[in-house]
């Protein structure tokens, strides 16, 4: 099985662009454009939040525009910049509140979490979340498992992205539940625009580039900041039946 990973969308509306003239919408479209020459068809495209810079109707509409032509399925969750309501209206989701979510892929289940604390930049998991994915792991523990959320559960260096990083409670209560369950391949995160891995409660964890720009690499203090000489990118996992491998892929 083979699972692409876009992050950081930050999609404007048509003619518009981010700060610092970063035209996201040609980062997306570069990297759908690569994704759809590759010689293997991937089997499900990830959005691991951050889709929309406003989190605005709009924006959104603009975004199913540009993966109608991929013709691939999706999923996404929301970061801190998105909005539920409209998302959840993009997505064709009813109900209310966080957008968390499982999927069955066969040999892998997927689980989507919603860490948008709307107003602030940082993220959270309500223990409703927590509790649904320890239960639903218990049900089959030696199933593989992977895990999606937008803020990642661990400091990458940066004092200014590890402000705004997952809250400490909901981390410690996610690793928790991680160190529980060792069918959990993999932690996929997104946020810090740029990719990261590590080890993280016995499971591997990895960032996603983004496809919007890449930040400055930057340990201790310091702002956030755009490196404008790195092109957008993504990841791909390929599932083998037994372990995850995770390429860096540059559009």
């Amino acid at each position: 099985m083979l699972i692409a990973q876009f992050s950081d969308l930050h999609l404007t509306v048509p003619g518009t662009s981010l700060a610092d003239g970063i035209d996201s919408t040609a980062g997306l479209r570069r990297c759908i454009d690569h994704l759809a020459a590759l010689p293997k068809r991937p089997d499900l495209l990830l959005l691991s939040g951050d889709l929309a810079e406003h989190g605005a109707a709009a924006e959104y509409a603009a975004l199913r525009g540009l993966l109608r032509t991929l013709d691939l399925p999706w999923l996404a969750l929301p970061g801190n910049h998105d909005r539920r309501e409209p998302l959840r209206a993009a997505l064709g989701r009813g109900g209310s509140g966080t957008l968390h979510a499982e999927h069955d892929l066969g040999g892998l289940r997927l689980f989507l979490l919603d860490t948008l604390v709307e107003g602030k930049d940082g993220g959270d998991l309500d223990e409703v979340q927590l509790d649904w994915l320890a239960q639903r792991l218990g049900i089959e523990p030696a199933r593989p498992a992977l895990i999606v959320l937008h803020h990642p559960p661990v400091a990458s260096g940066s004092a200014e992205m590890d402000r705004i990083a997952l809250a400490p409670h909901a981390t410690r209560r996610l690793g928790d539940i991680v160190a529980a369950c060792p069918a959990v391949q993999a932690l996929l995160c997104g946020h810090l625009h740029r990719m990261l891995m590590t080890r993280w409660h016995g499971a591997a964890l990895v960032v996603a580039p983004s496809t919007a720009f890449q930040a400055r690499l930057r340990f201790g203090a310091g702002r956030f900041e755009p490196d404008l000489r790195e092109p957008p990118a993504y990841l791909l996992h390929h599932w083998t039946g037994r372990c995850l491998m995770t390429h860096h892929v540059t559009a």
